[in-house]
């Protein structure tokens, strides 16, 4: 398989794994270090991924996939199946789902849609518990270390932020799985079996509190379209946000999405990161 975007010792085991599969698409986002294909053998198509060195969310992918909790939605076909992986080697392949990504599309704004996306993401956050032991207090704390890091928050916003965490008390609450990325850019609906919702992307997986997979459609599609909001929790089957927690969670994905996409200079994303945070301290001074 010819592909420069994979190392030496990826390509050996992609070639060795599928021979003669060919290529069809990259679909990398070029950000982090993973390469994304599409590739063809015969007359089926997979999904190659393989990561460099420092690439922590291909761990988290094989890891989601060799620990069982996603079968609950790819034995029916709402998630991908793992075919072959090598964790040394930091290469995976699963099939392709059919369908295409909701993310800036109608689909994405469409409370049909979110409302099976609610029923979806029930199924796998109840597919096991743990107790917190500090997750919730290590998550201010990578804020804090963002909030360090180099970043264009403005001096008397960043101590607002500082503040803020502070005052909101850590809440140590029970964790489930969860996908980490739960939005429309991870959702591909199929319009050729009645617009059924497929999941994809699992490198940010963890078990952490439900209400952490519901932020970036809190600041994004759900802002844009209250309804969808509605919509989720009725598929979902109830609403776990505790109102403080809640603002927590939303402040420490302000700044984490104002820090990460400044480093990586996506100015788009880094703009919406300072509205989430104006969004977040706004409601944080009103309380």
């Amino acid at each position: 398989m010819r592909s420069g975007r994979l190392s030496a010792a990826q390509r050996a085991l992609v070639e060795e794994w599928m021979p003669a599969a060919e290529v069809v698409a990259d679909l990398s986002w070029n950000q982090v270090d993973t390469v994304v294909l599409r590739v063809r053998q015969g007359g089926a198509e997979f999904v190659v991924k393989a990561a460099g060195p420092d690439g922590h969310h291909f761990v988290r992918e094989l890891d989601a996939h060799l620990g069982g909790l996603l079968s609950v939605w790819s034995d029916v076909g709402h998630a991908p199946v793992l075919r072959h992986h090598d964790r040394d080697a930091r290469v995976l392949v699963t099939e392709w789902l059919p369908g295409e990504l909701a993310y800036r599309t109608p689909w994405g704004v469409d409370p049909d849609v979110h409302r099976r996306a609610g029923a979806l993401l029930r199924q796998l956050h109840a597919g096991a518990t743990r107790p917190s032991e500090g997750v919730d207090a290590a998550a201010s704390a990578r804020s804090l270390v963002w909030l360090d890091a180099p970043h264009a928050i403005a001096p008397d916003v960043e101590v607002r932020l500082r503040g803020a965490l502070a005052t909101l008390g850590t809440v140590e609450a029970e964790l489930v799985p969860t996908h980490g990325d739960w939005q429309p850019r991870n959702w591909l609906v199929d319009p050729a079996a009645a617009d059924e919702v497929r999941v994809i992307d699992f490198g940010r997986f963890a078990f952490r509190p439900a209400a952490t997979d519901f932020v970036r459609l809190a600041v994004q599609e759900w802002r844009e379209a209250p309804a969808c909001e509605t919509a989720f929790f009725e598929g979902y089957g109830r609403d776990p946000r505790h109102p403080e927690h809640w603002l927590l969670m939303r402040l420490r994905e302000a700044i984490g999405t104002a820090c990460w996409a400044h480093q990586v200079g996506d100015v788009e994303f880094e703009a919406q990161g300072h509205r989430m945070i104006a969004d977040a301290l706004a409601e944080f001074d009103a309380r």
